[in-house]
């Protein structure tokens, strides 16, 4: 089944905000068996909003709408809807009594905007926004649905955590669809794609196959669609299985689990600690680990060793050593991953240390050159990457290659 969503806003058109409606109002419409065919974002403007759900309705039984439900007067989101499905509008008392409730918790007077708040079309259903005042709404004709909600995210997720998705699966006879995200990391796009020939070209017709780069990462999601879920995940199983035997040491995780949190996995289950050492990635890897409650249990402390002043004077980094070889080089940051490994009192320890640019490089060592170094009780490994001529893009793809170092190392 197809859908497909309007977002209303002049905000999202001129870049003020961006749209996180759409992507997440898509993914849960997913998990339900509904495919979003299209995703529009319009002005605030009576005559965008009729032609666009129009031809909308034209295309997919469900249109979900987003925006243009506040009290104030460029909001005609209600009144445009009400006009088009040709109903009146009407003061919902239990509506109106739960404005004047959250008003008065507030401390604020209610005036004719709070009061216009609880008008609504009499013809449609008027869904409970149990997070906000804005009403939801809706709408059927010839058999199509259309539902208007509030654009303030933390409302919108409300109201279809509550109810809508709910009452979709009730109202629309959907299919099964389930996904199954493989996260890789170490190999590109094109090489990917050419070490899954054979297995990409044997999976079954139901399999659809996507691949999803990023910097430092590929995601390959497998979707499949059909009527039963147990058959649907015993193919998943059997493709998995046949995909680990080709690429297995470079898969780290799965659905969208970032790295970081596989490390952090793995250093939990082993009862170790790590510390970092960074230079290039500049915290960048400390930031990724402590992103994420309960990190305090296995992450003691970095080290942002940008000078090599802190590179001797923090990490004993031997002066001679950054003369001779540079900063950027295999001795340096080994020595700094060694340095943190003691200074923080952790068993483990990663170090960096490049060239991130847009300036700074030379002949032998150009922007994206990158060494990096993992210290642990018994091991010492270093590699260098030679990365990218984006700053921003080197910075993170340097830190994900670093946990990658980790990863394997704890797996040993």
């Amino acid at each position: 089944m197809q859908a497909e969503i309007i977002t209303i806003g002049d905000e999202i058109l001129i870049g003020q905000i961006v749209d996180t409606n759409s992507a997440w109002m898509a993914k849960e419409l997913n998990g339900i068996g509904i495919n979003v065919g299209k995703i529009t974002s319009i002005s605030d403007q009576e005559a965008d909003i009729v032609s666009s759900l129009k031809q909308a309705m034209e295309r997919v039984s469900l249109v979900l709408i987003t925006g243009g439900l506040g009290p104030t007067n460029d909001d005609i989101t209600k009144k445009t809807l009400s006009d088009l499905f040709e109903m009146n509008l009407v003061q919902d008392d239990f509506l109106f009594a739960k404005v004047e409730q959250r008003l008065w918790q507030r401390g604020i007077p209610m005036n004719r905007f709070n009061r216009e708040q609880a008008l609504v079309p009499d013809g449609a259903r008027i869904i409970t926004n149990n997070h906000g005042t804005a009403p939801c709404m809706w709408f059927e004709k010839d058999g199509k649905v259309v539902i208007s909600m509030p654009g303030v995210p933390f409302e919108m997720k409300g109201i279809m955590q509550d109810e809508i998705l709910q009452s979709l699966k009730q109202h629309f006879s959907t299919p099964v669809i389930l996904h199954k995200t493989v996260m890789t990391q170490g190999i590109g796009e094109s090489v990917m794609a050419e070490m899954l020939e054979d297995w990409e070209g044997n999976l079954p017709a139901c399999v659809k196959l996507a691949y999803l780069p990023s910097p430092g990462v590929l995601r390959l999601r497998m979707s499949l669609l059909g009527d039963n879920l147990a058959e649907l995940e015993k193919i998943i199983e059997e493709q998995l299985s046949a995909l680990k035997k080709i690429i297995s040491a470079n898969i780290f995780g799965y659905d969208d689990e970032p790295m970081e949190l596989t490390v952090a996995k793995l250093l939990s289950d082993k009862g170790k600690t790590l510390g970092t050492a960074e230079s290039c990635t500049g915290g960048k890897i400390a930031h990724l680990i402590t992103s994420h409650a309960g990190s305090s249990s296995y992450f003691k402390g970095g080290v942002v060793a940008y000078s090599n002043e802190v590179k001797e004077n923090i990490l004993c980094v031997n002066g001679e050593d950054l003369e001779k070889y540079g900063a950027v080089s295999q001795q340096v940051v080994e020595q700094m991953a060694i340095g943190a490994r003691k200074v923080l009192n952790t068993d483990y320890a990663i170090a960096t240390s490049g060239v991130a640019g847009p300036d700074g490089g030379t002949e032998e060592k150009p922007v994206g050159t990158v060494w990096i170094a993992v210290a642990g009780p018994n091991d010492l490994i270093s590699h260098r990457f030679d990365l990218y001529k984006n700053r921003e893009r080197n910075i993170q793809v340097a830190s994900l290659n670093a946990l990658n170092m980790l990863r394997n190392l704890l797996q040993k």
